[in-house]
């Protein structure tokens, strides 16, 4: 399937960049970030992404430092993608960051696992949202929860996505996610446990219910 090149631009066009705390990983540069791995890159990896009727947006709080802010797709990480283990995207030619090693973030891990053994894995998007990294300025390699005033910046996209698919089944992944939705005046169409500190199993269960 060719990438949805055309969707990947319109989401990112209404994402803001040089917002101090704020990464966005399709327009800011990171220094740790390596050559194969520019922006133009990172676009095309979601549009890739993108390239699909889904039946699951899975919709997180925010990009994190080991995940999103190198690979321009949620829940995935650098190492995930090295292995070819996300659906749809190329084999990776190098390096994304040069970090001793291939940044691994294990929710990513548990969530992409979980969407493959359920067969969902070729029928989901995984977004967040506030599709920017939110970091403590001066700490790239950090997170944290995004400030009320930042809030609205995803809620465009979120609106483009549900305009594109319309009949894909929008679910928020953890109560911090569903805060932000319910903030943004987007409703979901349910709401699971997220898959950090040993809800793997909770997070499993409640996506299995939606499956028909």
């Amino acid at each position: 399937m060719r990438p949805n090149l055309d969707l990947a631009k319109r989401l990112v066009e209404t994402l803001p960049w040089g917002v101090a705390g704020l990464f966005n990983p399709w327009r800011d540069h990171c220094e740790y970030q390596t050559s194969i791995n520019d922006a133009d890159s990172k676009l095309l990896r979601l549009a890739y992404h993108l390239a699909c009727t889904p039946e699951f947006i899975f919709i997180g709080e925010a990009p994190g430092y080991q995940g999103c802010r190198y690979s321009g797709i949620a829940f995935t990480s650098e190492r995930l993608l090295g292995e070819g283990a996300i659906p749809r995207i190329p084999s990776l030619a190098g390096r994304l960051s040069t970090r001793k090693l291939p940044f691994s973030e294990p929710s990513a891990t548990i969530v992409w696992k979980t969407l493959y053994r359920l067969g969902i894995a070729e029928r989901s998007i995984l977004w967040n949202a506030v599709q920017l990294h939110p970091y403590n300025e001066g700490k790239p390699w950090s997170n944290r929860t995004p400030k009320p005033e930042e809030i609205a910046f995803g809620v465009p996209a979120i609106h483009i996505l549900k305009e594109t698919f319309p009949n894909a089944k929008l679910v928020a992944v953890g109560k911090k996610s569903a805060g932000l939705l319910a903030g943004m005046d987007v409703e979901v169409t349910a709401t699971v446990r997220h898959p950090a500190n040993g809800g793997a199993t909770e997070f499993a269960t409640g996506i299995d219910a939606l499956i028909v």
